[in-house]
């Protein structure tokens, strides 16, 4: 009887130490989590100092520019910026059809230039707020200070910029839409009806079993490896459709395949096989006797299936799926291989256009030489963080919505 109670003992105290290692296991992932979100908070908002070198009382008298009509701003880039420069911007988009706040970056941009002298982080910003208004009250006399929030709605709705003063994620956040589009309508379809044919149409067999073993595989390929497939594929061997020119978009002789369509069904092939897994867990996961009762009353496979297997699994489905296409978002590697814009000013109007999206626009700002890239780096960051948060919540909420239904 000693012998029970000490083996029970030594049970529960084993039992202890790991419940003690699994919380110190989430209090560190908590803490690491939270680092990282302060982290990228800090670099988001601040004390900035700011020169301008012409001034914008130089090009109207009240130095507002948003006074100026579009084709005074014109006749403006027209006078100080050279030919060359603007037949530049003429051949990328012709300036008298751009929209007023676009020639307004650019006046900004390339006439008044505002240049960030200094900057600071949050926490220096608020720490030492005196200081830091002296030193550039005695330093820069002409310049301006201000406490910037990088991200801010005009920074949403800005195109990018050479500077940090005036770059923006508009263009950024188009592609990543656009691109995700595609993405959700050529891999959901694919990869749920390969998911029903394996579960319930495919026999037990060798072809079947090397099928799924590939699948497995395929989900832990590595990102670029799909990116090489994609310029293989749809750059290069499919450049007639990726590039538009087969419909008659573009110029056959300069257009290439390194559009929004190729980058689409590159991310659909990546994330192809982790939707086909899920989705198989979820029709997996339907009771069997829901099969056996359709049957029974004289149903057909696909009516069972239609019926009874996607609505009871619809949910699990979407659940993955989203998560799989939240993984998509914040892929780079494989849009740089198939040749995704590290610099493109011009919005992307179809889906045969150039691209760029936020991803690829953080890892290009982090990698500049200038510490204010990194503040723009940061608002771009929390955007993207955004935006998957989204994107999980609305999981949790369609995946709750969808059994509350299922369960009436």
């Amino acid at each position: 009887m000693s012998n029970f109670h000490d083996n029970v003992s030594t049970r529960f105290q084993i039992g202890k130490i790991w419940k003690t290692i699994f919380f110190i296991a989430t209090v560190l992932a908590v803490l690491a989590i939270l680092m990282l979100l302060v982290n990228i908070i800090n670099g988001a908002f601040g004390f900035v100092v700011i020169e301008n070198t012409v001034q914008p009382t130089e090009l109207l008298a009240s130095g507002n520019i948003d006074e100026l009509s579009e084709a005074e701003l014109i006749e403006t880039l027209e006078a100080y910026l050279s030919k060359g420069l603007i037949r530049r911007y003429n051949i990328e988009e012709p300036l008298n059809e751009r929209p007023k706040a676009e020639l307004m970056s650019l006046v900004l941009e390339r006439i008044i230039k505002p240049r960030i002298v200094e900057s600071w982080n949050f926490g220096p910003s608020i720490i030492n707020r005196g200081m830091i208004q002296d030193m550039v009250a005695e330093e820069y006399p002409d310049a301006i200070i201000e406490f910037r929030a990088w991200l801010n709605p005009k920074f949403l709705v800005t195109p990018q910029a050479s500077t940090p003063e005036l770059a923006g994620i508009r263009t950024a956040i188009l592609g990543s839409f656009m691109i995700i589009l595609i993405t959700i309508i050529v891999a959901f379809p694919i990869s749920v009806g390969a998911a029903l044919y394996l579960e319930e149409y495919a026999a037990d067999n060798r072809f079947t079993r090397f099928i799924q073993i590939n699948i497995n595989n395929l989900s832990g390929v590595p990102s670029i490896i799909y990116g090489l497939l994609g310029l293989a594929v749809f750059v290069r061997g499919m450049e007639p459709i990726t590039s538009g020119t087969l419909f008659g978009f573009g110029d056959a002789t300069t257009a290439n395949g390194r559009t929004i369509l190729s980058a689409g069904m590159t991310l659909a092939l990546l994330i192809l096989p982790i939707i086909i897994i899920n989705a198989q867990e979820a029709i997996r996961a339907v009771p069997q006797t829901l099969r056996q009762a359709g049957f029974g009353i004289g149903a057909t496979k696909w009516q069972i299936i239609w019926s009874h297997v996607l609505p009871n699994s619809m949910d699990r489905i979407l659940t993955g799926t989203i998560l799989a296409i939240s993984r998509a978002i914040g892929e780079t590697a494989p849009l740089v291989v198939i040749g995704a814009s590290t610099f493109i000013a011009v919005d992307p109007n179809n889906i045969f256009s150039k691209f760029t999206t936020l991803p690829i626009q953080i890892y290009q700002w982090t990698a500049r030489p200038q510490p204010e890239f990194r503040h723009v780096a940061a608002a771009a960051i929390l955007v993207l963080l955004i935006m998957l948060l989204t994107m999980n919540g609305f999981a949790i909420y369609s995946r709750n919505k969808i059994s509350r239904k299922r369960d009436r």
